[in-house]
């Protein structure tokens, strides 16, 4: 059973509740990764779908839509050099713009995530500093 549009959720749990079994397991796996990886994130809803955020500053999200579910790394200049370095592992998922795309039975492997998240906290931190904040 496909994703549908729905009302926006009001949380995390919220929005996850509102999807077919398969998409949620996978989500709350994801979520699960991202958490541990990311110690000190908060979740909101942005976009309508699930963010974490890290000191303020957007770090990633997920999604689901139609048959597929998403993780966003949210860093445009991020998905080129990920596209370059992480061929091999991203073989057999659909990457567009700062999105990758995979089915709730094709996961995306959880050492990726981490690494992912990682980087990710590493380009926020370096933004913050150019920034001054």
């Amino acid at each position: 059973m496909p994703a549908t549009k729905s009302a926006r959720a009001e949380s995390v749990d919220g929005y996850l509740a509102a999807l077919p079994e398969d998409m949620r397991a996978a989500l709350e796996r994801l979520r699960k990764i991202i958490k541990a990886a990311a110690p000190g994130t908060t979740e909101v809803i942005s976009y309508r779908v699930p963010i974490f955020k890290l000191q303020g500053h957007l770090l990633v999200g997920f999604g689901a839509a139609g048959n597929r579910c998403s993780f966003y790394v949210m860093s445009s200049s991020m998905i080129p050099k990920l596209a370059l370095a992480r061929a091999g592992e991203l073989k057999g998922y659909v990457v567009r713009g700062a999105t990758i795309h995979f089915s709730p039975d094709k996961p995306l492997p959880a050492a990726l995530v981490r690494e992912l998240v990682k980087e990710r906290i590493a380009e926020n931190e370096k933004l913050a500093r150019k920034r001054g904040s």
